[in-house]
Order: structure tokens, then sequence, then C-alpha cells
């Protein structure tokens, strides 16, 4: 809600009659959006605007400028023409912006000092508006309170509060938590409570408020408290303030119960009976005495002393130690002594009655003294203990004992009780002289330290006990030994740098530096092995490659400090483990094939090599074909390429594939290649005739046409290449009035007129025209029939078209046509007529023509028995028989793969 006031300071003469200063009071919650209306200050200011009151009075367009920019104009955007005030981009933080001070709240930063706000918590924001034209002119004076909203929670400066109690403190005991919670909200949404989430049923928590309004905690012991019985209390302190909805914060209390003096020391006996030879030695203990208070520290601390009741020559004979009630023979039991001494002690504690326990010693009056045993030692002692160095040889002497009675009334023998290689024998000559000596050779590895007694007793039975301590020194007689000889470690190639391979260890049975053990690697290791001198750490420093090198063999030493020093050598092998680094190769980038058409369906068109340099499942390669897979398929094992059905050339002259080779790793990797297929053409295609297009058709020659003169042509292609498709035309049969008054051109196929036609020489020429290949090794051929019909005009095209149906008795010319081609295939021998005909027109020049003829047709016939063998590819037609004027039969012939 907008709340406004207006207070007029009264009129203002400065240079306008109508200038005055104003005041404006708006306020708004922290934490808006940008956007936000705080206020319109034309409206609030009443200011007149245009299509007012006096609409037909011109009104003057009103103007809002904000007098300085300072940190209030960076959290409000004006509106220079409506006055109306927004929020800016800029969020607006109540805690952040505002400092306290005594009866408000000023804007950090905020260069101006205003009068008391209307509320001790407002957070005032201080802006001065100019209003302009000079008729209008105002100095506005804006102050924006910001509201308090709860988004801070409460928090305690520091997360674990420790608070001491006495464990006297009577009921109802208030104690201040110094550290009570923080929330720079103000009001409400200040702390207002505090709670324990647990407490005991001992404790409960009240808050009191100061002046200032500050709220502080206060802990309420609510019941006994005993530090024996419990000595620490831990819960959790909650804040919690007075927001929609409250937000918490909390903390750990220790609550420290402190001691008081408030227990005894106490005996757990109050009477002790000891029993006390009389020939026992001085300092002989006697016994002990032990009180316990439940208190701590210097409220605990006990001391021991004689009651006045016990007599001074019980003080004098037993000595009492008064920090620990140890009980000591302080002199020699004489006779005079009495046989009961009754002490009684007093077990003393601050502030306490003293406990008391009653000591009943008895005195065994003894009438004989024990036998002495007298050592005199060989070996290095101290303190009763002998040091004796291992491997010391046999019958080391360690000791000279003499055993003797010290009234001189009795038999005294001894021997050696323990167990070592220790023997104790009588030391002749002398009576009563034994000597102590090793029967083997020590092992501190074996046993470090011996406990033996001598034992020495007289007739009556009397005992004594001389213990003897022998204590082995080590020395440097053992070598390191390896947990295993054999280290067999592995690792995946590409490791990391100074990658962990394993720990050497090795273990040294001697003690002290003769059993520090060093590691070193041998002579045949690698220098990018490191092996780490002190702790036996194996590394690699370098990245291994398994397609380098697979496996590693070298010796390691393992070294103590001894001297001189000991070693043993261990083998370490590593085995690099493979990864699946390196993709399928292909021998080559591109592969050329060159294939026969007709080649039979999935016979073999070449192998694809490929090689993996990973092994196991990441070197097996598998073979796929990424384009026509419809016609082609690939081997996978051998790589070898075959098409699923027979090539044509005629089809498609060459095939381009790719390869992909797709090794086993996870994941896997793989490469392609380019395959060239080209089908190398073969004659399997007879020439196809174009023109004419039919048997039956028909040209009409005139008479008059002149020698020379073109009639028509046969036109011919041949789907295959090269020599397979040179074509050759020539009339292997004719009939008509005068029928070799035409002839074709064997390249061009073009028919011209050789002679003049006479009278006589009109009706219908019927020339049998064969196209031949020069395929290899066969060629093939066909036939086609050319009709010519001589006359001067076509008067009846039916009595013609009767003649052509008829079937024709034709001569067959066998005669091959001469066409000079390069290159040249491969020359037959039995086609070659040359010697024949040169001869036959030396014999007859008159009949060059004629013999000529003869000659070419007796050579074909030849060559047809030489190469043909029982194959025809040739169009066999009897002088007077039926010709089929369509088609040839034709034999396929079989080609070998190139």
């Amino acid at each position: 809600h907008l709340l406004l006031f207006l207070l007029f300071i009264g009129p203002f003469n400065c240079f306008a009659s109508y200038s005055r200063a104003t005041e404006l009071f708006y306020s708004l919650n922290e934490g808006l959006p940008a956007g936000v209306l705080i206020g319109s200050l034309a409206r609030d200011l009443r200011l007149p605007t245009a299509g007012g009151q006096h609409p037909a009075a011109p009104q003057p367009p009103l103007s809002f400028t904000l007098a300085s920019h300072g940190l209030g104009g960076q959290y409000v955007q004006l509106d220079n023409r409506s006055g109306e005030l927004h929020t800016s981009a800029m969020e607006i933080d109540r805690e952040a912006l505002c400092v306290e001070s005594s009866g408000a709240t000023v804007l950090a930063g905020a260069a101006a000092v205003f009068s008391a706000s209307p509320s001790s918590e407002s957070c005032l924001l201080l802006l001065d508006v100019l209003v302009l034209p000079q008729e209008y002119f105002r100095l506005v004076k804006v102050k924006i309170a910001i509201r308090d909203v709860n988004d801070n929670a409460p928090r305690f400066p520091v997360p674990h509060i420790h608070l001491s109690v006495p464990e006297n403190a009577p009921v109802n005991t208030r104690l201040a938590i110094e550290h009570p919670a923080l929330d720079p909200d103000v009001g409400t949404n200040g702390v207002q409570t505090y709670r324990l989430r647990d407490n005991y049923g001992v404790f409960t928590l009240d808050v009191e408020e100061n002046e200032s309004g500050e709220r502080t905690p206060y802990l309420i012991v609510m019941g006994a408290l005993d530090r024996e019985t419990q000595e620490e209390y831990v819960t959790v302190i909650v804040a919690e303030d007075g927001g929609t909805p409250p937000l918490v914060g909390s903390a750990t209390l220790t609550i420290g119960i402190s001691d008081i003096n408030d227990n005894c020391p106490q005996f757990s006996d109050s009477q002790l009976n000891i029993t006390l030879y009389g020939n026992s030695s001085l300092g002989t203990h006697v016994a002990s005495v032990h009180a316990v208070d439940m208190d701590l520290g210097s409220n605990a601390q006990i001391t021991y002393s004689y009651s006045q009741k016990v007599p001074q020559p019980s003080r004098d004979l037993f000595h009492l130690d008064e920090s620990t009630g140890a009980i000591t023979l302080s002199s020699k039991v004489d006779g005079d002594s009495p046989r009961l001494h009754r002490l009684i002690i007093l077990g003393n504690g601050p502030g306490c009655i003293p406990a008391v326990i009653t000591v009943l010693v008895t005195i065994i009056k003894v009438m004989m003294r024990p036998p002495e045993v007298v050592p005199r030692f060989i070996a290095n002692e101290a303190e009763g203990v002998v040091y004796l160095k291992e491997l010391e040889p046999v019958n080391t002497p360690i000791a000279f004992f003499t055993i003797k009675d010290p009234d001189e009334k009795y038999k005294v023998n001894c021997h050696l009780d323990g167990d070592g290689p220790f023997r104790l024998s009588p030391y002749k000559p002398y009576n009563n002289e034994y000597l102590l000596e090793t029967t083997k050779p020590l092992d501190y590895e074996t046993q470090q330290l011996y406990e033996i007694s001598v034992v020495a007793w007289n007739s009556e039975g009397f005992h004594v006990n001389k213990i003897i301590k022998v204590q082995v020194l080590d020395d440097n007689d053992n070598s390191p030994v390896f947990s295993q000889q054999l280290i067999e470690l592995s690792i995946e190639e590409n490791n990391v740098p100074n990658a962990f391979l394993t720990k050497l260890y090795a273990t040294d049975a001697d003690s002290g530096e003769r059993g520090q053990v060093s590691y070193f690697l041998g002579p045949d290791a690698p220098s990018y092995f490191a092996l780490d001198k002190t702790t036996g750490v194996l590394t690699v420093s370098t990245q291994l490659d398994r397609e380098e090198k697979e496996k590693y063999r070298y010796t390691v030493k393992a070294v103590d400090s001894g001297f001189p020093p000991r070693e043993s050598i261990a083998t370490v092998t590593i085995t690099v483990l493979d990864k699946n680094d390196n993709s399928p190769r292909f021998i080559n980038k591109d592969f050329s094939f060159f294939v026969p058409e007709n080649f039979p369906g999935f016979g073999e068109i070449g192998v694809i090599s490929v090689t993996d340099a990973d092994a196991g499942q990441n070197g097996w390669v598998a073979l796929s074909v990424l384009n026509g897979s419809d016609i082609f398929v690939i081997d996978t094992g051998k790589g070898v390429l075959r098409a699923k059905v027979s090539l044509d050339r005629e089809q498609q002259s060459s095939y381009i594939l790719w390869i992909e080779a797709v090794d086993g790793g996870d994941p896997a990797l793989s490469s392609t290649a380019k395959i060239t297929i080209l089908l190398l053409d073969i004659n399997d295609n007879p020439p196809l005739v174009l023109f004419p297009q039919s048997n039956m058709s028909y040209l009409l020659v005139l008479p008059s046409t002149l020698p020379g003169s073109p009639i028509t042509e046969v036109y011919a292609v041949d789907k295959d290449t090269g020599m397979n498709a040179v074509i050759a035309y020539s009339i292997i049969g004719r009939r008509g009035p005068r029928p070799e008054s035409f002839r074709i051109d064997p390249k061009t196929g073009n028919i011209t007129l050789e002679e003049s036609l006479m009278q006589n020489d009109y009706g219908l020429y019927r020339l049998l025209v064969k196209v031949s290949d020069h395929g290899y090794p066969e060629p093939l051929h066909s036939t086609v029939m050319v009709n010519l019909f001589v006359n001067d005009t076509v008067s009846n095209e039916s009595y013609i078209e009767s003649l052509l149906r008829k079937e024709p008795d034709i001569s067959i010319e066998e005669k091959q046509p001469q066409i000079s081609i390069e290159p040249t295939h491969k020359k037959m021998e039995s086609a070659s007529c040359m010697p024949t005909l040169v001869a036959l027109s030396i014999i007859s020049l008159g009949s060059i023509a004629l013999v000529t003829g003869m000659g070419i047709f007796i050579c074909l016939r030849k060559g047809k028995k030489h190469h043909r063998a029982d194959e025809n590819l040739e169009v066999q037609i009897p002088l007077n028989g039926r010709i089929n004027l369509h088609m040839l039969e034709k034999k396929p012939v079989e080609i070998s793969n190139i």
C-alpha cells in the first residue's frame, strides 16, 4: 500500500512565485523485482496534467528529474514525463544496504542526513526530484522506507557452544549462553524464541530481552546434577524468528558438569592379613593398600599415612609409601621384634574424613639361613642380563657360580633350571664352584632372550633361585629374502607415466640396521623402470607399447645395511597387456582387380589383405562391403572378394567398392579401403543391325542411277569394346537379274552401284549381308537381307511384298572382308592367304578377280578346319537350303580368369 505524507514547508520565494518545497513519503518491501510502481509524483503532488480541468488552456509539459544520481538513484527509475517512480533492475536488499543508527536506519553510503523517521526500524532511501517548467518548479524530497521481509534465518556465530555447570548447582540456576543467534532481519522477523531439542529432563531455556531489544537465551537447571553419574550433556539449541513461515537456525550445545569435592577416599577392604618370614631381606615388598576417590583432579588426590595408634617400632620396621600405599621391609627382623604388627593406615583426601584399613603382619621365625649363590660373570653383564653374540662357538663360558651354606652346616646342591643351549657343571678341582657355558651356537633369529635359573638347595629343603637373563646379540648372518623369487606382473599398454607396477617386499631376519633392506634394479633393467630404494615401489616412467615389446624380464636386488652387506636377487617379468589402440591396416589404400566379364558367380575376384597390430580379440578383423553388398560379398576370415552373380561389362564396366575392416576391440576400431573392379571385355555380343530394321523392307533403285552412286547402307553396332567391337561388312549371298551390280564397303557398310543398269536388269535384288566383328578368339556375326527393287516406279507394292515373303534361293559366298585395323590382335595362321593369292596372281594375271575369289574361298574353308575344331560360330547355309535371316546361333565362349 502506498503511505503518502504531504508536508508543505511554505512559500519558497526564489525566482518563481509558485515555487515551493514538498516532501513525499513512500514505503515498499525489500527484494521486489524491477518495474514495481512506487508512486506517481504528478498525481501525489496534484499537479495539472494535459486534458485536466481547463482543457482549453494549453498546459506546458511537466518534467521530472533526479537532482543527483547517487547511490539512491540506482534502485529506482523515474519517468521524466509522468513522474512515476518504479523499482529498477538492481534488487533492494535491506540488510546489505542499511546500517543501524540511533533512532533510525539510514541507507549505507547516503550523503544526506535527515530527521528521525516514523519508525525506529525504518531504512530510508532519500531522493531529490526537480519539477519543471518554472511555473511548476518544485524541489521534492522523496523518502522511501524499505520494509523488512523475513529473508534471513537466525544463525549462531559459532557452530559449537560450550557451557560449564557445577554439579552442585541448585535447581533454577540461570546461566547465560554467551553466543546468542543473530538475524539480520528486524522486528518480528528477528530472533524471537529459543528451544532445546533434548533437555534430558534437567534443563530448559528462557529468553530475556534488554532495553535495546536484544534477546539473550539463558540455560536453567531444572534437576539435580551429578558429575560421577553423567559428566556431559550434548544437545542442539534452536533459534526461531517470528516470520511467516518462521525460519530457524541451530548450533550444538555441550553442557559440561564441573567436578566438586563431594566424594571421599574409600578402601575396598577393611583389613589385610599378611605373613612374612623372619629371614626376609631388606626391601621385601610386604603389601599394598589402595583407596579410590570418585572425584577428579586435585579433588581425587589421595595420600597414605599411619594412624597415630601405630607404635613406633612397627613404623621403623615397615615403610609406607605415602603416594602409592606400598609397604616394604625397612629394617632387619631380629629376635626382639614382635611377631604380630597391627598397621592402621589412613587414606587422606582433601576436605575429607580419612578412610581406614588395617594390615595385620605376622612374622614367622626362621631358625636357619638359605644357601647363597654368588655369580661371577665372564661374559658382558649389566643389571642381571648377560649379552652374547650369536654364532659364538660351543662351550663359550658365561659365568662362575659359587654355591655355599652361610651356616656351613648343610650340604648344598645346585642345578640349572630353564630352557636353552646352556649347561651348568662343577668346575673341578674346586668344591662348590660351577661353570655356566653354552652347548651349541646361539641364533638371534630363533630366539633373542633366554631366562634361566641357578637353583641351590640344602639338605633341609631350603631353595634359592638366581635368575639370569641371556640376551642374544644380532649379527649380520642373514641375507634379505624376497617373498617371491619370480615376480610376475602385468600392465596394460598406453599406461600413464610413472604408473605403479608393484611393491617389492623382502625380509631380513637380522635386527637393527642389519635388517634394513634397500632395493635396486639389476643391470639388465631398462632405464625407464624405477625402483624406490626405501619403499620398494616399482614404477614405469613412460608409456609401454605392446606392439613394440610385449614382455620385459630383468632382475632386482635387495641389499641389507650390515657390514659387509648381504644381498639377494629376484626376477621380475612384466607382460604388457594389449589395448585396442591400433586400427586394422590394409596393405594398400587402393586395390584394383581386372576380371573378365561373365565371370562365374562366387568366383574369386581377389584377396584383400589386412593386418592389425593388436593381439587376441583386439587383433581379430572382420571385413564387410559398405556399398554394393547386394552384388559382392567378402570372406571375413580369408579376405576373398567374390561376386554373387555373373558380371556383364555391357551393363556396367567397372565397380568401386569400399571395404571396411573392423577389429574385435571394445570400442572397436576400423579402417576402409577403396576397391576398383574393372571388367575385361570378352566377345560375347554379335553385331546388332540397326538398319535396315527388317528383312522385309526394300528400296527402289532407279535404272538411271549412275555407277558408283551410294544406294543404301547397312548400319550395325557391337556392345563389346576394342577389337571385339570392330565391325566388317560383306555380301555373302546374292540374287537378282545381275546381282554383282552392287558392292558393299567392308568398313562403312555403304552399298553402291558398280555397273550401269540395263533394260534387262530390272527386278528385285536380294543381298545377304554378313556383319562380323573382330573378336578373339572367335568372331561373332549377324546377317541381314537387303532388298533392292530396280524399276522406274513402284506400281504394285503387294506384288513386291509377295516376292519378299518367298524364301530366296541364294548361293553363299564365303568371302572374308579385308579391313586394315590398328592395333591388330594376334594374327590367325590359317586366316593368312597371301602366299596363295600371290601364287595365283603369277599364274593367271588375266583372271585375277576369279582366281582371287576362289583362293579366298579355299583359304576360309581351310581356316575353319584348323581353328574351329567342333565349334562353329558361322551360319551353316546349304547352297540350295533355306536360310534363317533373323538370328544366327551362337555358342558361349569360356574365358579363364585373368
